[in-house]
């Protein structure tokens, strides 16, 4: 049994939809981030930054273990299920510089775009427009890649896509009047969000925590 603490947001549900692509029962803590739940001793306990998604694998070899960051449940879950990741070869490469462009790149930008041009109070316009420009660029990378290929690492799904889906929606809804009409042009990507968005397990994960 997994256990998965997780909340609302683009890096929670990365770990959500990949459970249920893997099809195990796992159980759902809710961390509410907006109460500050994530600064609890318990939760430090299992993830030392504060941040979800972490998870606690209570069958892994040698008594339960748990893992914080999303990146590395994602490839934890994929080793462990033979699933969505390469074992080895250029492949599983290919994906894993998808997934690290993901954790390093977009999911930042995005976040500060959303602290910057939607959340705060006080509008900073030099910040707003560089983390605008540097998401557009992003986001343009990935739909140049997505032309090349039906997934973000060539032909076949895998964790790569799994990490930048829930950020990708966020930019095309959230940060949707922030990106305006930059996101029109990149039919690429656009395709790649309805063939994600299509599968069931990516609609239940983006439901969880309900």
């Amino acid at each position: 049994m997994i256990t998965l603490y997780t909340w609302t947001t683009p890096n929670g549900r990365k770990a959500s939809i990949m459970l249920e692509e893997l099809g195990w029962k796992y159980e759902v803590k809710p961390i509410n981030i907006g109460k500050n739940e994530q600064f609890t001793d318990e939760f430090l306990a299992i993830a030392p930054n504060n941040k979800i998604p972490a998870i606690v694998d209570h069958d892994a070899e040698g008594g339960p273990l748990s893992i914080f960051e999303s990146g590395a449940i994602l490839t934890y879950l994929a080793e462990k299920s033979g699933q969505f990741l390469p074992a080895s070869g250029p492949g599983r490469y290919k994906v894993l510089e998808w997934l690290h462009w993901q954790i390093g790149g977009l999911g930042p930008m995005l976040g500060q775009l959303g602290y910057f041009g939607v959340r705060a109070e006080e509008k900073t316009p030099a910040a707003i427009e560089r983390f605008t420009e540097e998401s557009d660029r992003l986001l343009t990378v990935m739909d140049t890649q997505l032309q090349r290929h039906p997934y973000l690492a060539g032909d076949e799904y895998s964790i790569a896509d799994i990490s930048c889906y829930a950020w990708t929606v966020a930019a095309t809804t959230f940060l949707g009047k922030v990106l305006g009409d930059r996101l029109d042009s990149k039919e690429a990507l656009h395709r790649w969000l309805e063939t994600l968005g299509d599968r069931p397990a990516v609609q239940r994960g983006m439901k969880i925590p309900g």
